[in-house]
């Protein structure tokens, strides 16, 4: 008896084990992932099922199937936008995209670049004096520093001049602020609300970890957007103080799409409260842009991979230029084989990317993948003015796409994230001429390295759809 009891504490510890195990395994079989991802899992929970078993269920479940998760976004169209609707036959993607269940693009849209992290932190404070209804901020990070002092004193006043005031954070990426709120005081006393997505309090037992917002929205008045790849902290934007910041794009859009951003704001708000709004806000309905736009969300409140499989289509279609931007790139496997396809077409492929990122499993996930389509011919150009966090593409001569979403597997199966597919002639110019001047600043091609960092890359490929 003694005997058992000695050893009953192992028995109970690799009977739980195996069940868990088999269980992870289960999931990631049931589970809809590429086959890359999926053998990556099983291979790390046979080898390591101590670290990778917790693991998976921490970082590695996707969309979530619980009476808890989060609702589908519901994209409520005024009656009056069915004007400014636009024939999904006009370009390829948008019947993709709207058969995914993604709203249909619309004309009379007003959409502008913001280039400087100094333009874009004057536009914020400008749009923010204008508002005299609403104010509704979704952002990834948000840091205390003089910035966001400027921000939040602006906020405050708009608060107490009775503008609706809301600042939803995600909890993950601004955690360190999540446990000292203090210089929110103010904002909150003058009636401004302050949430978290999603709140330890609110929502106890969620995955915080894993699915993350990651999508930067700013609405005023709900007409007024600005959105792009900039968080609020002093790193993005601000004055200029002779500090370099991460090299960023932001845009504005004033139009009938502006009210889709609104729909995924709501939602987002929803979710992390658990309320709905007391008071809603009449907005217009009379449009006078010209540009076709297109507002793409994507996440687990989104019931396909709608942009996976837009851009999976527009690379594939691409007769002319295929030019990216992106801080990250640990994509599928499928994703490089269209960009293969494509260079093997004759298309002018580009990957624009820093040569160095702030993260360094990134940096080493990525480099097999960077140096297969090196080989093949494509251009990967390595950015050497310090740290490029935008995030857009350019095909063809059509139009193109700007927003939150990097190329990895994280962003594009499950973060929460939010981009915009533009199709005019300006756009496509003035991206065209941002992406030219990054390209001054940049080293073309990747370097050869020895045998042994390239078995450390190989073996990073693998477990890349982890990372």
């Amino acid at each position: 008896m003694t005997d058992i009891m000695e050893f009953l504490p192992t028995y109970i510890f690799i009977i739980v084990s195996g069940l868990l195990t088999f269980t992870a395994i289960g999931h990631i079989l049931y589970q809809k992932r590429s086959p890359t991802g999926m053998i990556s899992w099983i291979m790390a929970i046979l080898f390591l099922p101590l670290i990778s078993v917790p693991l998976y269920f921490v970082i590695g479940i996707r969309k979530r199937e619980s009476k808890h998760k989060k609702a589908y976004v519901n994209f409520h169209k005024p009656d009056q936008h069915e004007t400014y609707t636009v024939d999904d036959s006009s370009h390829g993607i948008l019947g993709i995209l709207e058969k995914n269940g993604i709203p249909q693009a619309t004309t009379g849209n007003h959409f502008e670049f913001i280039f400087s992290s100094t333009d874009a932190y004057e536009r914020i404070l400008k749009e923010i004096h204008r508002s005299t209804q609403s104010i509704d901020f979704s952002t990834y990070l948000f840091e205390f520093d003089k910035t966001t002092e400027v921000i939040l004193e602006a906020l405050t006043q708009k608060a107490k001049e009775g503008v609706r005031v809301r600042l939803l954070l995600d909890l993950v990426g601004s955690l360190k602020i999540y446990f000292n709120q203090r210089k929110f005081k103010s904002l909150r006393e003058a009636g401004g609300e302050v949430n978290f997505f999603v709140s330890i309090k609110k929502r106890p037992f969620q995955n915080y970890l894993n699915l993350r917002n990651h999508r930067k929205i700013y609405l005023f008045d709900k007409e007024r957007l600005l959105s792009g790849g900039m968080n609020l902290s002093n790193d993005y934007m601000g004055e200029e103080d002779g500090n370099r910041r991460w090299k960023d794009l932001m845009y504005t859009l004033e139009g009938p799409s502006v009210n889709d951003f609104y729909s995924i704001f709501q939602n987002d708000w929803e979710y992390a409260t658990k309320e709905r709004p007391k008071k809603d806000f009449v907005h217009k309905t009379v449009y006078s842009g010209t540009q076709i736009v297109q507002v793409v969300p994507s996440g687990p409140d989104i019931p396909k991979d709608a942009l996976y499989e837009a851009l999976l289509d527009a690379i594939y279609n691409a007769k002319e230029r295929i030019w990216i931007v992106t801080p990250y790139f640990v994509p599928d496997d499928n994703l490089v084989q269209a960009l293969i396809v494509a260079q093997h077409k004759g298309v002018d492929v580009k990957l624009i990317t820093p040569k160095t990122s702030d993260h360094l499993l990134s940096d080493l996930g990525r480099s097999s993948y960077m140096r297969e389509l090196d080989n093949v011919g494509v251009d990967v150009v390595l950015y050497e003015g310090g740290m490029l966090h935008a995030k857009a593409i350019l095909f063809d001569n059509e139009g193109g796409m700007v927003g939150s979403v990097n190329l990895d597997n994280r962003s594009l199966f499950l973060n929460y994230e939010v981009v915009t597919f533009v199709y005019s002639e300006a756009f496509i110019k003035n991206l065209e001429i941002w992406m030219e001047e990054l390209m001054k600043s940049a080293s073309i091609g990747m370097q050869k390295v020895t045998k042994r960092r390239e078995a450390v890359e190989n073996i990073m490929k693998v477990f890349a759809p982890l990372l």
